[in-house]
């Protein structure tokens, strides 16, 4: 697996400025009690594609264990310590935990960055594998329609007092698009009114609601719910609640 997600570690809080992480943390903890959970001491939780740790922290304060992993080891150098959250460097279809989960999130379409459906299984297996039975497993993927429609071949523009970034998007069928995104940030003396340009390409493959209920289901787990993300329609992201139910075929 290849994150992409080197050079964007240095712009991505700022960009993601404003996000109301608290509400997410809210809502992903909400869909976890609401299917037989409780956080507890002893309750660790699993969380995919951590970037930065922002939502791990804020489910370590909730009352989890939290081992928060990504494969950039340059998202983890901006993660802030916590005496609860754990953070590891690894691929999500390489993972290799030291015990078993209660529960597992990955969110911002984590997912989605995998390499193709042989990878998107092997992570769901895997967390399946050290997943007690019994355990949630929340996660978002952006749908076949936003790659196709909102993404697709058009450009976005993301503009901070610090930073100025291009997003361009080139769908290339098959679900998958490729996102180019051009950062311009101020030198150190923003009175010289110069930047400093850096590049970024990352690929996202999008898969339909049947595919993904099925590599769930094969890696033993049961899909007990689909929701909207927050503050964004179904049709564009679809969060997932999955139960584990057995062990995998």
């Amino acid at each position: 697996m290849n994150s992409g997600y080197g050079i964007f570690a240095e712009f991505y809080d700022q960009l993601m400025y404003g996000f109301d992480y608290s509400r997410l943390a809210d809502y992903y903890d909400g869909f976890i009690k609401e299917n037989g959970l409780t956080a507890a001491k002893s309750g660790i939780l699993l969380d995919l594609a951590c970037g930065t740790g922002k939502l791990s922290r804020l489910m370590a304060e909730k009352g989890w264990d939290v081992i928060a992993v990504d494969s950039s080891p340059e998202m983890l150098s901006k993660a802030e310590p916590h005496t609860n959250v754990s953070y590891i460097c690894q691929d999500m279809n390489e993972l290799d935990l030291f015990g078993t989960i209660d529960a597992a999130i990955c969110s911002f379409d984590g997912l989605n960055h995998l390499a193709d459906e042989s990878e998107l299984y092997e992570t769901i297996k895997r967390v399946s594998l050290f997943m007690n039975p019994g355990g949630v497993f929340v996660f978002d993927l952006n749908t076949l329609y936003k790659h196709e429609t909102i993404l697709a071949h058009n450009i976005f523009v993301r503009e901070t007092d610090e930073i100025y970034c291009v997003w361009r998007n080139e769908y290339s069928g098959g679900g998958v698009v490729y996102i180019n995104l051009d950062f311009f940030s101020k030198q150190d003396k923003p009175e010289s009114g110069l930047y400093r340009r850096f590049t970024e390409e990352i690929r996202e493959i999008a898969y339909d609601s049947d595919t993904l209920i099925s590599l769930c289901e094969r890696a033993g787990f049961e899909v007990v719910a689909q929701h909207d993300f927050v503050g964004i329609s179904k049709k564009e992201k679809v969060v997932f609640v999955c139960r584990k139910v057995r062990n995998r075929q």
